[in-house]
């Protein structure tokens, strides 16, 4: 916004008459006219309240300074005289115009259209009762910090964490301002936020992904309770990084499976990856698993039964031949009664990064697509239906399944092929 468009001028609050109250209503009485009550704001030492007219583009107010001047001394919206009460006076006048400005300024870096209105509020401090941004996103953490191990997991709480840091340095570095509250915020403030972390963070798309949906969960928070009205994030899609397959085919796996390696490590990183290839169990999952969450059935089926650390929902996944024998290999090895010895997350990944080009494996490897794997390839393109699958790996929405179980080129050939044998059998009699 253009500083000729705000506009900042005082006057003083004073009768009809332009005098102090005692000298307009002695008047008013030697013509006979009714006492003046409300009209004029003078006290008996002839000071007036001193007003401010707001004008914001289009939209202006007026408002009370929360001070007063005498009118005796008072000339074009300012105080005349050298005297300390005058230069006092004059100073709180400028400050306030200038106060004014910044505040515009502020706003209008921040949304396309600011009253007056909300100018006002701000400068009186009124905006100080409003709920403001980072203050409401504080105490979501803090709740939020509350339900970890019992409903949520540490890296969700993390990850909020990470993303009032960016919010927190983004107003900082950007409008010089600590907080803002919810009512100064609209549309664009969620564009401008999201060119911050592209332009500036430098962060890759999916890290952009992330902070902008739990900086839409505490926004949606803050609708359902009332604070906000609009929909900041109504129309808003975010760039996604061009999507890559995250599950190993068939023949990516029979070479993983029968390459040799060079070192006892790698052939233990390789084991544990194929053990979640085999029941879908991520890493986080993977390092908590004992001897007890191990149940036989009375058919002999060995079942892995347990509670998912990110969620707390429950999952029961039945062992196939590959993941017995890799537990069988690894009985008793393991610190803490753990079902497997395991490495850190980043270690593990080193490693597949080296078993993947051992295997030819033209493509980056990490542990979490051994999870998309088992999704894809072990259990829907073999016929499992996708809500037993989403059982299995603890899912408690079927749509969260959906993103890790992929429809293949083969599960399509495969479906069309038992449909064609189904129609030929019903319509074998049909004369063409």
């Amino acid at each position: 916004m253009k500083q000729e468009e705000v506009k900042v001028s005082f006057y003083l609050k004073k009768n009809v008459f332009g005098k102090p109250r005692a000298e307009a209503n002695s008047f008013a009485l030697c013509r006979g006219e009714k006492r003046c009550t409300k009209v004029n704001e003078s006290d008996a030492t002839g000071r007036c309240p001193v007003m401010a007219r707001l004008i914001v583009g289009r939209s202006q107010c007026v408002f009370a300074t929360k001070f007063s001047a005498p009118w005796s001394l008072w000339t074009s919206g300012r105080m005349k005289g050298k005297s300390a009460a005058a230069v006092e006076i004059n100073r709180r006048l400028d400050e306030m115009r200038a106060s004014a400005l910044a505040i515009c300024r502020e706003l209008s870096a921040i949304r396309k259209q600011v009253t007056a209105e909300e100018v006002k509020c701000r400068l009186l401090g009124m905006a100080s009762g409003q709920e403001a941004l980072l203050g409401y996103f504080g105490r979501f953490i803090e709740r939020f910090e509350k339900h970890v191990s019992v409903d949520r997991s540490a890296k969700s709480a993390a990850c909020y964490k990470n993303t009032f840091k960016h919010l927190s340095r983004f107003l900082s570095s950007k409008f010089n301002l600590t907080d803002l509250p919810f009512g100064a915020l609209d549309r664009s403030f969620i564009d401008k936020f999201d060119l911050y972390l592209r332009a500036e963070c430098r962060l890759a798309p999916s890290t952009i992904v992330l902070l902008m949906s739990r900086l839409k969960t505490v926004i949606g928070k803050a609708i359902a309770s009332g604070i906000v009205t609009a929909d900041l994030f109504a129309e808003y899609e975010p760039k996604r990084p061009r999507r890559q397959q995250r599950y190993l085919t068939r023949e990516e796996l029979r070479r993983l499976m029968t390459t040799p390696l060079p070192s006892s490590r790698l052939y233990l990183v390789r084991d544990l990856f194929l053990f979640s290839c085999y029941t879908g169990i991520s890493y986080g999952d993977l390092c908590r698993l004992t001897a007890a969450n191990l149940e036989t059935a009375e058919d002999g089926t060995v079942w892995i039964k347990a509670m998912r650390e990110k969620t707390n929902v429950e999952f029961e996944i039945p062992l196939l031949d590959l993941p017995l024998r890799i537990l069988d290999k690894y009985d008793g090895l393991a610190p803490q009664g753990k079902l497997l010895p395991m490495y850190c997350n980043s270690a593990i990944n080193a490693a597949l990064k080296t078993i993947a080009a051992l295997c030819g494996i033209d493509r980056r490897l990490t542990f979490h697509m051994a999870r998309h794997t088992y999704a894809t390839e072990i259990t829907l393109s073999h016929g499992v239906p996708i809500e037993t699958v989403s059982r299995m790996l603890g899912h408690s929405r079927i749509d969260t399944t959906q993103i890790y179980a992929e429809v293949t080129d083969g599960k399509i050939e495969t479906d069309t092929r038992q449909l064609d044998g189904r129609i030929a059998e019903r319509f074998s009699n049909v004369a063409i």
